[in-house]
């Protein structure tokens, strides 16, 4: 959810979905009554015309403590068309994918912010085979969202929707993810559940494959989610793995989507990294589907190296996963992903899964035999800085003559290695420079807060910078 200012200071929302559903600060952007209204408009769409038999939709969510207030307002709109609600109470993104595949529903509801601070929440809105809704249909969820006007039917007696707490089926996605699984014994982990949804099956997934574990961040804790934990703040993870004399760790984010690992000496590796490992192995086994990888233009240009190299190719997207998966669906590839660790096997799955990528993972780590930082060497790195600022709109930073500027200059600058890239998140309201080039990362950093100074400037915003290593 994209949110600007009125003249009066207050928030205006000018559209409701982003790079990665409908996203705000829950009771005050994101409200009960606008998720009721977005229940309602969604089931209605998706149910069809001729849809006479009773039907489902599946509503998950991460930890959060609004969650339960968004989850009954939620419930409620789709139950007021006549569509049942199964509530599967905590329950990562992947998890909510899988299971609107195979239990036939109409819709897969996600209520989390991923990510994000704790005071936010959203919704990942998923249709019958699992894909996030086309940008059409959000258009059109948009369009009627903003007429104001209630153009579906509500249903009464006993046509009205049920609403039933159904957690069984996780079990299913539990089954599926230990039958992908390798054998874990001997191995020694150390697993950051961020307070999120990963906690509720994470550690029993490792363990019954044999791996000795370690928890951190394990309890489900809607007030601490994401806070210095998880895959957005690996920095605990690497030292407990060196005190404790681990193998690896492994850190999810809030909804367990996304995987972020740190090697035996508490070095972070991220999802370049992890792409690049698995790549190598499903080249080498001639299972990466046209020797392609999918990622980002915010993935290091490493990677095009270690492909020239190894004999695979790789092609770059706009950031976001939805534009990962639609360039993977559209050009048949198998493996492709984000450097925050959001990775898509599309043979096994339509959405990242953090669980699943920590099981390829360890699989190719029990396979070959070696230590973890020998296998992250692989993958030849340029120097890359990344620097988020916070601010109340980025509207208007790409037709500003003097940024424009500015950027060209920088370009010329880097060679024909470097990358600048500046671009607005399209989950909170923060812009983002990111330069990468073959040249010491201080001279990189003092070019890029350079920059954002200068965006700022022209887009007269408070001076306060945040550096973010992954951000999405």
């Amino acid at each position: 959810m994209n949110s600007a200012r009125d003249k009066n200071g207050g928030p205006k929302l000018a559209k409701l979905f982003g790079t990665d559903g409908v996203r705000g600060v829950a009771n005050r952007e994101l409200t009960p009554e606008m998720v009721f209204k977005i229940g309602r408009i969604t089931a209605s769409l998706l149910r069809g015309e001729n849809e006479d038999h009773r039907q489902a939709i599946l509503v998950g969510r991460d930890t959060r403590l609004s969650g339960g207030m968004l989850e009954g307002a939620l419930a409620a709109g789709i139950a007021s068309t006549g569509t049942d609600v199964h509530r599967l109470g905590i329950a990562t993104t992947p998890a909510v994918a899988f299971l609107t595949r195979r239990l036939k529903a109409i819709a897969g509801v996600v209520i989390s912010a991923s990510h994000n601070p704790i005071e936010d929440n959203g919704l990942k809105i998923f249709n019958r085979r699992g894909l996030k809704l086309p940008q059409r249909l959000e258009r059109q969820i948009e369009q009627i969202y903003f007429s104001k006007s209630d153009p579906f039917p509500r249903a009464t007696g006993p046509a009205v929707g049920q609403v039933y707490d159904n957690v069984t089926p996780v079990n299913r996605y539990l089954d599926y993810l230990k039958e992908h699984g390798p054998d874990l014994r001997g191995l020694r982990l150390v697993v950051d559940c961020g307070h999120g949804a990963a906690c509720s099956i994470a550690p029993e997934i490792f363990s019954s494959l044999g791996a000795t574990l370690k928890v951190i961040h394990g309890t489900p804790d809607g007030s601490r989610i994401n806070v210095n934990c998880g895959a957005t703040g690996p920095g605990r993870l690497g030292r407990e793995v060196v005190q404790w004399g681990g193998d690896l760790g492994l850190a999810f984010d809030g909804d367990a989507d996304r995987l972020i690992a740190v090697d035996e000496r508490g070095q972070v590796v991220d999802g370049d990294t992890i792409m690049a490992i698995c790549a190598l192995e499903m080249v080498k086994q001639g299972k990466l589907n046209h020797n392609t990888l999918v990622v980002t233009v915010m993935s290091n240009g490493g990677l095009e190296l270690l492909g020239q190299e190894h004999g695979f190719a790789v092609v770059r997207t706009p950031v976001g996963d939805r534009f990962v998966l639609e360039k993977m669906l559209k050009g048949g590839y198998n493996l492709g992903g984000e450097q925050s660790g959001h990775i898509i096997f599309t043979d096994y799955s339509t959405t990242g899964d953090g669980l699943f990528t920590a099981l390829q993972l360890l699989k190719v780590v029990q396979e070959r035999g070696s230590s973890f930082s020998e296998l992250t060497g692989i993958l030849p790195r340029f120097p890359q800085v990344l620097i988020s600022r916070p601010v109340s709109s980025t509207a208007g930073w790409q037709s500003n003559e003097i940024i424009a500027s500015e950027i060209a200059g920088l370009k010329e600058r880097l060679g024909r290695h470097g990358q600048v890239l500046v671009r607005p998140s399209g989950t909170e309201p923060v812009i983002r420079v990111m330069l990468e080039a073959p040249l010491p990362e201080e001279e990189l950093r003092e070019a890029a807060q350079a920059l954002v100074e200068i965006i700022v400037r022209e887009l007269d915003q408070p001076a306060r910078i945040k550096l973010d290593e992954y951000g999405g």
